[in-house]
C-alpha cells in the first residue's frame, strides 16, 4: 500500500516538473501583469475607442452590415478590462479587480448610453436580422466564449497579443451593448434582456476561464488550496447557472427548427403535388402555437384544417390554432404535361430550362396555362392576366404578384387582375383615408392601364383621393357626391 502512494506521489512530482518546464516554464509572470495592468483600466484612449466602437456597432447593426460590425470588433476596447478582471481573480489582487471592473463597468454604460441616444434620434428603429441575431443567445455562446477565453488569456501569457484581435471578432462584445441600448430607447425589453445576457454570458465566462489559465500558467502561486477551491467554485458555479436559460433558449430554437419543417411538411403532403406552398408563418410566442399558411392549390380541401392541426398536435406534443387559406388555381393539366415531356425529349439550353420553368411557375400562381404568360428576355420580365378568383379583390391579386416576384427572383413579375376583379371601398376613419385601399387601387390602374372615378363622400375628400392615386403612380379623376367613397373604373376617356 505504501509503494503504491510513494509511486502516485512520484508520478504527480514528475507532472509538476514536466509542466513547470515545458508550460509555464519562460512565462514572465511579471511582464505579462505588467502589460494587462496598464492595457485593462481607465484612460483617455479607452474611453475614446468605446465611443468609436459602439457608433460603429450601432450604424452596422441598423444598417445591417456584417463588415462594419467585423470594423467595430476590430477595436475591442472591453476585451482588456475582461481580462485584466481574470488575472486579478486569478491573483486574488483586489486593486487590480477593481480597476478592471471599474472600467468594464464604465464603458459599458458609456456604450450603452450612447447607443439610446443615437436609435432615439435615428429615424430608423426597426428590428435588423442582425440585432434580432443578438437577443437569443444559446448554450453554444457560452462554449464561444469559454474557448475564445483561453485563446486569449493563451496568447496574452504567451507574448501573441496580436491573437486577442481575432478572439474579440469571435466574441463580439460592443455589439450586444449596442443592441442593449437599441432595447432601451425602444421600449423592447425581450431585446433589452436577450442581449444583456448574451453580453454577461461573455463578458463572466471570459474573465473566469481566463483566471482559470491564469492559475494553470502559474499566476496566483502564492494562493493555498483554499483560495484555489474558492476560484474553482466560482467558475463552477457562474457557468452552471448561466446554462441554465442559455440551455433552455437552445432547446427552444431546436424545436423551432423541428416544428419548422414539420409544419411545412405536413401541410404540403395534406395537398396535391401541384399545390404550393405561398407563406408560412408561426409564432411561437403564441399559446397556443399560432400557424397562419396560404397555399394555391387545383383542389380546395374543407377538412384541411381540422386534419392538420389533429396531425401537428400529435407531432410536436403542443396546443395549436392553425388555419390555412386556401386559394384555388387552375391548371391546364394536358399542357403542363405536354410541356414537360418536350422539355425532357428536346435538347434545350439551361436558359431556356429556366426560363420554362419560371413561365410554368408564374402561370400555377395565376391560375392560367402557361400560354397565357408574355416573356421579355429583353429586360427579363414575365406578364399575365390572373384568372378570376370568386371573392378575391385587388389586394389578393396583388398578394399573389408579390408571391411570385419573391418565387421568381431573376424575373420582373407584372401580373394583371382580372376586369371584373372587384373594387374596394375607401374608408375613413377620423380624416384619414385608408392606405392599404388606396395602394390596391392604384396597383390595379397601373397593371390595367384605367382610369379610376372616386365617387361618394364630399367634393374634399374626393379631390383627395383622386391626387393620392396620381402620385401613386395611377390616374385618378373625382365623381359625384353621395354615400361612401367608392372606385369604379372609368368608361370613356376623361374629357379635357
Amino acid at each position: 500500500m505504501a509503494t503504491t502512494m510513494e509511486a502516485a506521489t512520484r508520478r504527480r512530482h514528475k507532472l509538476s516538473r514536466w509542466w513547470s518546464m515545458w508550460v509555464t516554464g519562460g512565462v514572465d509572470h511579471d511582464a505579462v501583469l505588467h502589460q494587462i495592468a496598464a492595457d485593462s483600466g481607465w484612460s483617455g484612449r479607452y474611453a475614446f475607442l468605446i465611443v468609436i466602437s459602439a457608433a460603429i456597432s450601432l450604424l452596422g447593426l441598423l444598417m445591417p452590415s456584417v463588415a462594419v460590425l467585423i470594423g467595430a470588433m476590430l477595436l475591442s476596447p472591453l476585451m482588456m478590462p475582461i481580462i485584466g478582471l481574470g488575472f486579478g481573480i486569478a491573483t486574488f489582487d483586489t486593486l487590480a479587480m477593481r480597476r478592471a471592473a471599474t472600467a468594464l463597468l464604465a464603458g459599458a454604460a458609456i456604450a450603452i448610453a450612447l447607443s439610446v441616444v443615437f436609435v432615439t434620434l435615428s429615424p430608423i428603429q426597426t428590428i435588423t436580422s442582425e440585432i434580432a441575431g443578438r437577443t437569443r443567445p444559446t448554450l453554444f455562446d457560452l462554449l464561444v466564449a469559454l474557448l475564445s477565453a483561453v485563446a486569449g488569456a493563451y496568447a496574452l501569457i504567451r507574448g501573441r497579443g496580436g491573437t486577442v484581435v481575432g478572439v474579440a471578432i469571435a466574441i463580439a462584445l460592443m455589439p450586444p451593448l449596442a443592441v442593449v441600448g437599441f432595447g432601451i430607447a425602444t421600449r423592447n425589453w425581450t431585446v433589452f434582456a436577450g442581449a444583456l445576457l448574451l453580453f454577461t454570458t461573455n463578458a463572466v465566462t471570459i474573465a473566469l476561464t481566463a483566471a482559470l489559465v491564469a492559475r494553470l500558467y502559474g499566476f496566483g502561486s502564492h494562493l493555498s488550496r483554499h483560495h484555489t477551491g474558492w476560484q474553482l467554485a466560482l467558475f463552477v458555479g457562474a457557468v452552471g447557472l448561466l446554462s441554465v436559460p442559455l440551455m433552455a433558449a437552445l432547446r427552444q430554437i431546436a424545436f423551432e427548427a423541428v416544428a419548422q419543417r414539420q409544419v411545412r411538411d405536413t401541410i404540403r403532403d395534406r395537398f396535391p403535388d401541384a399545390a404550393r406552398l405561398g407563406q408560412l408563418d408561426i409564432d411561437y410566442a403564441s399559446d397556443p402555437i399560432r400557424v397562419r399558411a396560404v397555399v394555391l392549390t387545383p383542389r380546395l380541401d374543407p377538412e384541411a384544417d381540422r386534419i392538420l392541426i389533429a396531425d401537428l398536435r400529435r407531432r410536436l406534443n403542443r396546443p395549436l390554432d392553425l388555419h390555412v387559406d386556401q386559394l384555388r388555381v387552375s391548371l391546364d393539366a394536358p399542357g403542363v404535361e405536354a410541356a414537360q415531356i418536350a422539355r425532357a425529349s428536346t435538347p434545350r439550353d439551361d436558359a431556356a430550362d429556366t426560363r420554362d420553368r419560371a413561365v410554368a411557375d408564374l402561370a400555377l400562381i395565376a391560375g392560367v396555362a402557361p400560354t397565357a404568360v408574355t416573356v421579355d428576355p429583353g429586360d427579363r420580365t414575365l406578364r399575365v392576366t390572373a384568372a378570376p378568383l370568386p371573392g378575391l379583390g385587388l389586394a389578393g391579386y396583388r398578394a399573389l404578384e408579390a408571391r411570385a416576384d419573391r418565387l421568381l427572383t431573376q424575373w420582373r413579375i407584372l401580373l394583371a387582375p382580372p376586369d371584373d376583379a372587384p373594387l374596394p371601398t375607401i374608408p375613413i376613419e377620423q380624416g384619414v383615408v385608408d392606405i392599404a385601399a388606396l395602394d390596391a387601387l392604384a396597383w390595379g390602374a397601373a397593371r390595367l392601364d384605367r382610369t379610376l372615378v372616386i365617387d361618394g363622400g364630399t367634393p374634399a375628400q374626393r379631390r383627395a383621393v383622386a391626387a393620392a392615386l396620381v402620385t401613386r403612380g395611377a390616374q385618378g379623376v373625382a365623381g359625384v357626391a353621395g354615400g361612401r367613397l367608392r372606385a369604379s373604373w372609368q368608361i370613356a376617356p376623361a374629357e379635357e
